[in-house]
Parts: structure tokens; sequence; C-alpha cells
């Protein structure tokens, strides 16, 4: 099915049901796929309506300069990428009015009040109590931009981005890189990564990082913005 009008409310809650667990819109790092569905979009989402389309719109406008160079086939439509129909997003908000509605909480007006109704209400009710309290939250998560900088213009950059992405954790996930130049011939790794925030410690991971003394100078996050 993939992508449709990306202006459209149903457009937009697509998108943003689709970045909700994803960083980019095909892959693990920016691509055409993103360029695409980024000029189909036109305009930033609205953050309150659609928060997570709206981290993916901010986050892929910083590539906007490498647009042409990013990998992928640039004579595709936004429309070539997205959801199947079976991988829509189910209408969670009309769901559980549905389950609501099938939990007669008052009973009517006309319902003779006896014992046995009166048990049929208190069981529904713990039931209902029950399924409220076994919804859990996704945990949070935040995506960083990380500046991992090198001693000199000698560093082995390859080397010291081995040594970073050999770092594994659980509630870690690395993302799209590139190197920064930052001036006399010395170049900066800057690297993407996700976190679940209860997991993972971006103190601690910074000081695991700086431990690689042989390469890193030192590291400093750039960017980080809650998910």
């Amino acid at each position: 099915m993939g992508f449709t009008d990306m202006v459209s409310d149903a457009g937009l809650s697509m998108l943003d049901s689709w970045v909700k667990t994803r960083s980019y819109i095909a892959g693990y790092g920016p691509s055409q796929a993103d360029v695409k569905t980024f000029q189909a979009t036109k305009n930033p989402p609205k953050v309150e309506n659609y928060p997570h389309a709206y981290r993916w719109y901010k986050h892929i406008a910083t590539y906007e300069s490498e647009f042409s160079s990013l990998p992928g086939d640039p004579s595709k439509s936004h429309t070539a990428y997205g959801p199947e129909s079976s991988e829509l997003p189910i209408n969670t908000k009309a769901q559980n009015t549905e389950e609501d509605d099938d939990v007669d909480l008052f009973g009517s007006e006309d319902e003779e009040v006896d014992e046995e109704a009166e048990k049929e209400k208190a069981r529904r009710l713990e039931e209902y109590r029950k399924k409220k309290e076994g919804k859990t939250k996704p945990a949070a998560k935040s995506m960083v931009t990380l500046d991992v900088k090198p001693w000199d213009d000698e560093t082995d950059m390859k080397a010291l981005e081995q040594e970073v992405r050999a770092i594994e954790k659980d509630g870690l996930v690395w993302g799209a890189s590139k190197l920064v130049a930052v001036g006399f011939g010395i170049k900066k790794l800057q690297i993407n990564l996700v976190v679940e925030d209860e997991k993972v410690s971006l103190d601690e991971l910074q000081e695991e990082i700086d431990g690689f003394e042989d390469y890193v100078q030192s590291t400093d996050v750039q960017a980080m913005m809650k998910l």
C-alpha cells in the first residue's frame, strides 16, 4: 500500500505510526526513502498531534544539504515506502472505546436490582480494573547525536568507529554516522544512537568511549531528543 497524501491527517497519522519505532523510513540510515517522504510532507508535522513524525522530520532536515548524495533510488515516489495493508495501525482509541462500552458500570435504569446482578456487576468491575492496571507504558527512549573527538589528524577514524560500535548494551542501538571536519585536517566522528533511558546511562557510555585512549580525546552530546 505505502504512504499516501502526506499533508492530510490520515497520511500524517500513518507516518507518525510508521516512525514510532523507526529512526528512518527504510533501513538503519538516511536514504532516498527519507528524502522523498520528507519532500512530500512539505512542512513539519505538529508536535502535539504527531510527535514521532515531528521528531523524524526535524532529524531528516539536518541532512537536507546531503539529499542528493544519500543512497537509494531517487526516481521512486514516497508512495513506494511505508506500511502494507496488514501493517496499518489499529485505531486503538476506537477499540478501547468499544471495549469500555462492553463494561456496563452502572446498568440500565430499568434493570431489576437483585443480589445476582450486584455480584455480576462487581465481578465485571474487578475485571475492568485489572485490565486497566495491566496496560504498561512503553519504555522511555532518547535519540542522541554523539561527537567523538580524536587526538589528531593521524588517528585511525575507521578503527575508532569500530571500537565505539563494538560496545553492546541492552537498550542501546547504534545508528548512522559521519565524519565532520573540525579544522587542521582533523575530523570528528558524529554518530547517532537510541537508548532506553532506564537501561543505559549516557554518562557511563561516554566514560566507556573515553576509555579508548589510543583513539579518543573526548566525547560530547551534540543533540538529544526524547522519543
